[in-house]
């Protein structure tokens, strides 16, 4: 998630040059994306799921969520 983490906020879009920056998520936003593909998904493992620094984020995702 590093590659896509910029400035405190996440893009998912950022392969593209003019990606709309009104449409980057925080860490919450991410965290929910997530939940939403593990309550889809039979999901057990995210690997990497926030910026190395982003410890908050991780944090909060980790102590919600059943996947490792």
């Amino acid at each position: 998630s590093s590659e896509f983490y910029k400035d405190g906020k996440y893009d998912l879009d950022f392969k593209n040059p003019n990606s709309d920056k009104s449409k980057t998520l925080t860490g919450v936003e991410l965290a929910e994306v997530y939940k939403g593909y593990i309550e889809k998904y039979d999901i057990v493992s995210i690997e990497d799921p926030f910026d190395q620094d982003d410890w908050e984020a991780w944090t909060a995702f980790n102590t919600s969520t059943k996947v490792q």
